[in-house]
């Protein structure tokens, strides 16, 4: 399965980085993957790994010292807060265990054609309707490569342009008509930001609805208020 490179997105930091990538190695199976993650435990060492490299960040205020506990959660140093490699990822806001997690990563990247969430349901038993949050959420993974959570409550976008001031130039390498959101010798970049919380940013090929609404729809969490300002677009 993982033998063909069928993908190459995030979930290949998930699922190859369990075992060395020489061809030498034996190809990782459902019931190898099982073994390597036999508990809750296991599975929140190998995230925090992944997210931090052995150095926890607190998610509420973002310093580096903290205090470990033996089931894998942690303390903050400074603002005294608890808190799980679950929180801002993909995986907050659910009780499935991180185990079936890692499982329903593997199924999904190992079948070419897609799977359904009663499928996955079934192979992992979960709820059809838990496999269908489930199925949402890694696809997001997968396609923003990050484990970072899409943005939720209230979020404000807006859209700006980068580049030199026109009148800062000289009279010679002036071009005309590039003022406000021309995009002569500009660049659009849209963004959107958490109240509170996360900022997402990019430089964007246009900024009409058509360019920015599926881009809205991958990085926000459905349910969440958009603010933005009254230009059209």
């Amino acid at each position: 399965m993982l033998g063909n490179q069928a993908f190459i997105p995030y979930f290949s930091i998930i699922v190859i980085r369990i075992m060395p990538r020489k061809s030498t190695t034996p190809k990782l199976t459902l019931e190898n993957l099982q073994e390597r993650f036999p508990d809750e435990l296991t599975c929140k060492q190998y995230i925090a790994k992944l997210r931090w490299q052995d150095k926890p960040v607190c998610p509420h205020c973002k310093h580096t010292k903290s205090y470990a506990f033996a089931n894998g959660d942690y303390k903050c140093a400074k603002c005294r807060k608890h808190y799980t490699v679950r929180i801002g990822t993909i995986f907050e806001d659910s009780k499935v265990p991180l185990k079936k997690w890692l499982i329903a990563a593997y199924i999904i990247t190992a079948h070419k054609k897609g799977i359904s969430s009663h499928q996955l349901g079934r192979d992992i038993d979960v709820t059809q309707r838990t496999a269908w949050f489930m199925l949402h959420r890694l696809k997001h993974a997968l396609k923003t490569k990050t484990f970072d959570v899409q943005l939720k409550g209230v979020v404000e976008a807006d859209e700006t342009y980068v580049g030199g001031k026109a009148h800062n130039k000289h009279k010679s390498k002036r071009v005309p008509g590039t003022q406000g959101r021309s995009t002569k010798v500009k660049a659009p970049v849209f963004g959107m930001v958490e109240r509170g919380g996360r900022i997402v940013a990019m430089t964007v090929t246009g900024v009409s609805a058509k360019d920015l609404q599926p881009i809205i729809e991958e990085h926000v969490a459905i349910g969440a208020k958009i603010m933005t300002d009254e230009w059209s677009a």
